[in-house]
């Protein structure tokens, strides 16, 4: 099983950990990782793996079960044996953007309250599909609630329910193509605001910032229509990252 460091602390960017097996793919698995794997439409992390005698540079990683984490070298490449005890280091900036970009989508769907049908995060540009069967919402009123909810530097936090919870509130779930993780017995809800009404509510297993304002500005593109009542909303990071973004260095 592999720690998930990235859950506790989605601002580490290195840590120590140990070998716990090899995959016949030229994967590494470890007891402990800050890397996130590919998943909920946000990409794997990428960075570097250290050892006494090596290193390799890492391209991404994977879920190779519900509780194993695969780092994918980006080359072939000599691998720690298993048991080797190695330093892993985040590509931190590329994270990061992933971090405000996945905050952001969550207000998205904030401000466009319909059932999301799709969607994938990205450092230049991310998107959410959403059902709407006509143009609703107009892409300028889109853009200043937006703007808005990030400048108002509202708090991000989880927290965690039991599924017989989340099945009493159904309306927590807003993705109609990807359901919460079960099996584990409880789910993690990403809360935006710390008020008795949250901007926002949602099951959600990624990384995210600590408060909006760290978004920075965000652009809105055109709404597009991608079929029968499905429309896409893309957005783009437009500017630095403000407030306190600076990562927490090591983890023991």
């Amino acid at each position: 099983m592999t720690e998930r460091l990235f859950r506790t602390d989605p601002y580490l960017t290195s840590a120590g950990g140990t070998v716990t097996a090899l995959t016949p793919e030229g994967g590494i698995v470890l007891d402990r990782t800050i890397f996130y794997p590919k998943g909920g439409g946000q990409p794997g992390d990428s960075g570097r793996v250290t050892w006494d005698g090596g290193a390799c540079d890492i391209a991404g990683a994977t879920k190779a079960d519900e509780t194993s984490i695969v780092l994918v070298p980006a080359e072939e490449a000599p691998l720690p044996p298993i048991g080797t005890l190695v330093e892993t280091r985040l590509d931190w900036e590329r994270r990061h953007r992933f971090m405000r970009m996945h905050t952001a989508l969550h207000l998205l769907s904030a401000v466009v309250p319909l059932p999301v049908t799709g969607g994938q995060i990205g450092a230049e540009k991310s998107r959410l599909d959403f059902d709407m069967p006509e143009p609703t919402f107009e892409r300028e009123a889109i853009q200043a609630r937006l703007t808005e909810l990030i400048e108002q530097d509202h708090p991000v936090s989880d927290e965690w329910i039991t599924e017989a919870e989340l099945d009493a509130s159904p309306n927590l779930v807003k993705t109609l193509s990807v359901q919460p993780p079960r099996g584990a017995g409880h789910i993690r809800l990403v809360r935006i605001g710390s008020g008795p009404v949250p901007v926002d509510l949602q099951p959600c297993g990624g990384t995210h910032v600590r408060s909006t304002a760290e978004i920075g500005a965000v652009s809105v593109g055109k709404i597009e229509n991608k079929g029968r009542a499905n429309r896409r909303i893309s957005i783009t990071l437009n500017g630095e990252a403000t407030g306190d973004p600076m990562p927490t260095g090591h983890g023991h």
